[in-house]
This record gives C-alpha cells, structure tokens and sequence, in this order.
C-alpha cells in the first residue's frame, strides 16, 4: 500500500523499523520511497502495481498540493492496486468533494473511497490519540504470528481506523478487525480490505 501527503506512509513492517529507529517525517518518507519494490515481493501484488501505486500516490499528492496547501495538509491517502483511499478531516462538504474529483483525475485510478470527515473538530490531543492507536494495532498485527501484517496499511481519524490491504483468508481479516476493535479509544473500523482471491483484483 503506497500512500503521499505530507511524507509516504508505509505498510506494517517497514513502518516498525521507522519507529524503532525514530525515523519520521522526510527521513521516513526516504524509506518508504527506496523500499517500495522490496516491500512489494513479501506483499500480495507486484512490483509494477507497486510503482503504478507510488506514482499515483506521488501525482495525487501534487495535485492537492497546487490546489491549496490546507487541502493537501488536511487530506490522507493511501493507493493499492489503483484503488485510492481518502481519510483525513476537513471543515467544507467542497473540500471532500474537491478531493475525490482530483483523484478521479489521475491515471490508473481504478476506484475511490472517500472516507474523508467533514468537521470542524480536531486538534494536537486528538492527532496524539489517533497516533497512538494506529502505532497500537500496528504493533499488535506484527505480534500476531497469524497474520500478515505487511499486507495491511492503517489510517486513523477521530479515533476511526480505516483499513486497507489485502488479507490471505476472511478469518485473517477478522482477527485484524478484532485486534482494532480491542485498542483502547476506538469507536469504529471501517474496512477497505479484500481477499487475497478476491476476482475484482484480477480483474483490476
């Protein structure tokens, strides 16, 4: 799962060595970006959806960029096989709007969900509680040897945790959507996952 905004998120694993390192921000955006074919080949996709991904990801980024910078700051993505996942929080029902068409507008763009929150509430405190409970789930898919957590990627917004990924079985992706239920704070799980022989990914 290849995501840009303000750096490149990373998928379970390769996300772990940043924050066992103290790595963040520009440092670990330079370790997304070197790893994306490495990861991919442990992932359930290829190396060509890998880069489709990243260059999707780095254009939509872009094109949120040159439309305003609060637009590009307030807007989360995360781009699997084309599918296009956007989270975040904004405060005009425009700018959610806005957001979608642009990822319309990118080449390869298979699917959009846009799961984007209209609000005006937010803040450092509840930034910190969402950190803590993505970097909490993130930690329990990696000690979970029945899982494998590098297919995942995790985004959480006023204690929502978005899910998208590629899971090997349903009882893996139940066990995942149970782990993020148990985190203390969580009030919902949304799910973008699909199944390892899902036809809509052969199709994709």
């Amino acid at each position: 799962m290849i995501s840009a905004n303000k750096h490149v998120r990373i998928p379970v694993m390769v996300a772990a060595l940043a924050m066992m390192t103290g790595l963040g921000g520009c440092a670990g955006a330079l370790i997304g970006g070197a790893a994306t074919a490495g990861v991919s080949v442990a992932q359930e996709r290829s190396v060509g959806s890998a880069i489709d991904d990243t260059a999707i990801a780095t254009k939509l980024s872009a094109q949120l960029f040159d439309e305003s910078f609060k637009l590009f700051r307030d807007v989360d993505l995360e781009v699997l096989e084309g599918r296009v996942l956007l989270t975040g929080k904004v405060e005009k029902q425009e700018s959610r709007l806005r957001a979608e068409e642009l990822a319309w507008q990118i080449d390869g763009v298979r699917e959009v969900a846009n799961a984007i929150q209209v609000t005006s509430e937010g803040g450092i405190g509840s930034y910190a509680t969402d950190v803590r409970i993505s970097n909490q789930l993130r930690a329990k898919l990696i000690g979970d040897t029945d899982v494998l957590g590098i297919n995942y990627s995790i985004e959480t917004v006023g204690q929502v945790v978005y899910l998208i990924g590629i899971a090997q079985s349903q009882e893996e992706l139940d066990r995942v959507i149970g782990h993020a239920r148990s985190v203390r704070g969580v009030k919902k799980v949304e799910s973008y996952v699909r199944l390892k022989d899902d036809p809509r990914r052969q199709s994709s």
